[in-house]
């Protein structure tokens, strides 16, 4: 019985170790967000395009209110240097200001992290096969350079995320 006792104990510490213990569940076939990284990266479906991707980020982000200020075709750039980029390699930009207002406001120095950024670059999978993945640079993570953030701050910067990781799970599948 004691043994028996001790091979559980054993299996279940074993267990806390493996299991990450700062992620966010999102559900709907997305990863967790690791709480402790950056950055939140999916991969884009199978049979989705770059083009579908691009459309669909254009369509899906106009209407959840987000604008696209600014993109930057880096893979093109490697181009004209001479570099192989090895797939796409870009990132684009978006703002909505209805959600992000709190945390400018309460602190200014936040700026630098704005606008928001997806990256969509190609590296290879599982099999070595180039495949498409859009990456997210976390606002709440961002926050976590700004000493003492409001609440207020804090919960912009999660609605923030909310709807951009929302905006990343419908263009990876091709919607509009």
């Amino acid at each position: 019985m004691r043994l028996f006792l001790i091979c559980v104990l054993c299996s279940i510490s074993a267990c806390s170790w493996a299991a990450p213990t700062h992620v966010r569940a999102i559900g709907q076939g997305m990863p967790d967000v690791d709480l402790d990284n950056a950055i939140y990266e999916v991969p884009v479906k199978p049979g989705v395009s770059y083009q579908d991707l691009i459309d669909s980020l254009k369509s899906i982000s106009e209407g959840m209110n987000f604008v696209n200020p600014a993109n930057f075709p880096i893979g093109e750039h490697m181009k004209l240097r001479g570099q192989d980029p090895q797939g796409v390699k870009e990132v684009r930009t978006f703002c909505n200001l209805s959600m992000g207002t709190e945390i400018i406001l309460d602190h200014p120095e936040f700026l630098v992290f704005a606008p928001c950024r997806l990256a969509i670059y190609e590296k290879p999978d599982a099999n070595g096969k180039r495949q498409l993945f859009l990456g997210l640079d976390r606002p709440t993570h961002d926050l976590k350079n700004i000493k003492q953030p409001t609440a207020r701050a804090q919960a912009s910067a999660q609605q923030l995320e909310d709807a951009l990781i929302q905006l990343m799970e419908k263009a990876r599948r091709g919607d509009f």
